[in-house]
């Protein structure tokens, strides 16, 4: 179960997801929303501070069924589109902070030469994906240990990619699951919005089927950030070829684009700080 009770975090991207989180709390489109998931699923919960709070452990109840039936409802709903299944993702990213800055923390004194800040934006930024992905709802065991576990895989991955590739942690990262036939036609427009703005490579056009589910999202927020200015090209470049099946290397990035391989991450770390907190509105537009 989601501990809320966690050290501090400092003023980094933690403290702000906190900070925004009253905001996610007072907005009466994701209230309703969650109340409507709650009564389809018969919680008797009704908001987000609510189903917070009852993700929050209690000592003297050995029974977590109810919170366990609450997260994978906001699982379920996070693997949807639209707005409401960034609404669902981003109360499991809170849910789930406490967790995240563990992480972050492990990483940061494991992998060294990193700072806390750093790691924090890589693990907050699988968090979120891992919350969207799909998979963890139908799993066995505690929706939450799941969660926790797929993001710490997934950010030792990201970490050990930038570290050169260490297979420990390739090797424990999940395969993506594939798109059927029926929805090539409309991947193929995305793909080609993609490659038009240097997010994806030509070929991959040709072979819309082979195209991830979790990928094509990422796809979708980018250009929708792009298209409202939230981003700029080389900001949505430097998360989208950091995010590729095979990543860019920020090494080869830096000479193809004129800087070096630090400020190619810098300006990665400050694109996704920008992305994360814009994602809701930008998932309309997407």
């Amino acid at each position: 179960m989601a501990d809320q009770k966690r050290p501090a975090a400092g003023v980094g991207i933690f403290a702000r997801l906190d900070a925004e989180w009253v905001t996610v709390c007072a907005d009466p489109q994701i209230g309703a929303a969650v109340r409507d998931w709650m009564a389809d699923a018969q919680i008797p919960l009704f908001g987000p501070e609510e189903v917070l709070a009852a993700l929050q452990p209690q000592p003297d109840q050995a029974d977590n069924s109810m919170a366990d039936a609450v997260l994978r409802t906001l699982l379920v709903r996070a693997a949807g589109t639209g707005r409401p299944a960034t609404w669902a993702a981003r109360i499991v990213v809170q849910t789930m902070l406490p967790a995240a800055v563990r992480i972050a923390r492990g990483q940061t004194r494991s992998t060294g030469g990193r700072s806390l800040e750093d790691v924090a934006h890589v693990t907050v930024s699988v968090l979120f994906e891992v919350a969207r992905s799909g998979r963890i709802h139908p799993r066995p065991g505690r929706p939450a240990a799941n969660v926790a576990l797929d993001t710490l895989k997934r950010t030792c991955r990201e970490l050990a990619r930038e570290r050169g590739g260490d297979a420990e942690y390739l090797d424990a990262a999940t395969a993506e699951e594939q798109l059927g036939p029926d929805q090539c036609a409309e991947t193929a427009a995305l793909l080609k919005d993609a490659v038009s703005h240097g997010l994806e490579p030509a070929e991959t056009v040709a072979a819309p089927i082979e195209a991830n589910v979790a990928r094509l999202e990422l796809l979708e927020l980018l250009l929708a950030a792009l298209r409202q200015g939230t981003l700029t090209g080389p900001d949505a470049q430097a998360i989208s070829w950091h995010h590729r099946e095979i990543p860019v290397p920020d090494a080869v990035a830096a000479r193809v684009t004129g800087t070096t391989a630090g400020a190619w991450r810098r300006r990665r770390a400050r694109a996704v700080q920008r992305l994360i907190p814009a994602a809701a509105e930008l998932a309309t537009a997407a």
